[in-house]
Formats: C-alpha cells, structure tokens, sequence
C-alpha cells in the first residue's frame, strides 16, 4: 500500500471548518434569545415553507426523525414550536413556530447577517454574489442522483 499526499486544505474540509466557525459564532450570540443554530436551521424552515410534520422537516435537515423529534421537544418547551395534530393523519404531528419565534426572528436574521459580513469582511465586491452561487451549483451538483449524473 503507498501513501497518498494528503492535501492541506481541501475544499471538504475547508466547508467543514467555514461552517464550524459560523455556527460557534451564532451559537455564541443567539445564547441571549436561547436559540442555538440547529433550532435556528429548523425556524428558517418553518417560517419559508410554513408549518409542516416533523418528517418533512427531517428530510429537509437532513437528521433523522428521532433527533427531529427530540430537537422539537425543547423547541416546545422553551416556546419556540407548537405541535398539533394533522387533521388528515392523526398520528402525524405538525410542527408550526409560535409568536414567540415570530417576534424573535428578526433579531435571530439580524444576528447571522451580521456574522456573514464579519464572515466576507475584507473580500473583493461581488464576492459574496460568486461565493453564493458557487455553493448552489455545489449543491445542485451533488444533489443530483448517479443515475442523472451518467445521462449528461
């Protein structure tokens, strides 16, 4: 077996760590709201697509349903979500964000706003417009099934 080189920064790992440091940031200034940015990622859903059952919303975070359902339970409990039940499906639970999310997403947007242009500070103009773009054409990439992928 021979060693392969290893790069220093690869893009995988460069994400990784971008990403890391955006949420520590976030997690460290929306300690005052009680917010941390795995709920944060879970209101943005809920306030784009409007309330929806929690499997939808494990599918769209990419968790599994047990880690959505536990995430929801201090979400109810600290007032941020409220589940009812589906008039359709009495066993599915809709998830939907309470006044007190509504009155607080501003302050939430407002705090992660301003970590990104810490984030950008110093970059070129038109920069964060490249940068944007360049991630969702990484993701539509990668979202693409192999079976797509090999009629290209």
């Amino acid at each position: 077996m021979t060693d392969c080189e290893i790069p220093k920064e690869s893009l995988g790992f460069l994400l990784n760590d971008a990403t890391r440091a955006i949420r520590r940031r976030f997690e460290a200034r929306a300690a005052e709201l009680g917010l941390t940015s795995s709920q944060w990622r879970l209101v943005v859903h809920l306030m784009r697509n409007g309330p929806m059952p929690q499997v939808r919303l494990a599918e769209i975070l990419e968790i599994e349903p047990i880690s959505v359902s536990r995430l929801v339970d201090r979400m109810q409990e600290a007032g941020w979500v409220a589940r009812t039940p589906d008039p359709n499906d009495r066993r599915v639970r809709i998830v939907s964000p309470t006044p007190k999310t509504r009155a607080a997403v501003a302050e939430a947007k407002d705090i992660a706003d301003g970590i990104y242009d810490e984030a950008l500070a110093g970059l070129p103009p038109g920069t964060r417009e490249t940068l944007t773009d360049t991630l969702r054409q990484i993701i539509q990439n990668l979202s693409n099934t192999p079976e797509t992928n090999h009629d290209r």
